[in-house]
């Protein structure tokens, strides 16, 4: 495998191909129709992974830019996973200006607590303080 680059470009992404994990492959997003991928990925910070000019991996980051950010749809390909691409994701997340100072960070993550730990995210500090509105079924009721 040749170096892995990172980039913010969105016109490197290859939106077909993180629309079919997303909706086929995901725990997360099953269901989710293409054009709510796009418009996800118009109105967010998104940021892949490449080997040569194929992807391997991808996250996109929800934020004001100032105050406050969301990770989101951290993917790494599954034949691509166990190389250190995620952790390459990552390091690119966090020293990206769109977030680097801002004061509160959040994720949801079911399997991958280690990971995270590692780039300093941990239990919510004050559960008692945040709320969700969830509905984990939202894009299977559109089929």
């Amino acid at each position: 495998m040749n170096k892995i680059n990172i980039s913010d470009d969105k016109a490197l992404l290859d939106i077909h191909k993180i629309y079919q994990f997303l909706t086929n492959e995901s725990t997360w997003a099953k269901g989710i129709d293409f054009q709510t991928v796009k418009i996800s990925i118009d109105n967010s910070i998104c940021i892949g992974a490449y080997n040569d000019h194929m992807q391997v991996g991808y996250c996109r980051i929800i934020t004001d830019h100032a105050t406050f950010g969301n990770l989101v749809d951290v993917i790494v390909w599954p034949e691509y996973r166990g190389l250190g691409i995620s952790k390459l994701l990552m390091d690119a997340v966090l020293n990206h200006p769109s977030v680097k100072n801002i004061r509160r960070f959040t994720l949801a993550t079911s399997n991958a607590h280690g990971l995270y730990a590692k780039f300093g995210f941990s239990q919510l500090s004050k559960p008692e303080t945040f709320m969700e509105r969830y509905d984990p079924n939202i894009y299977l009721k559109t089929l």
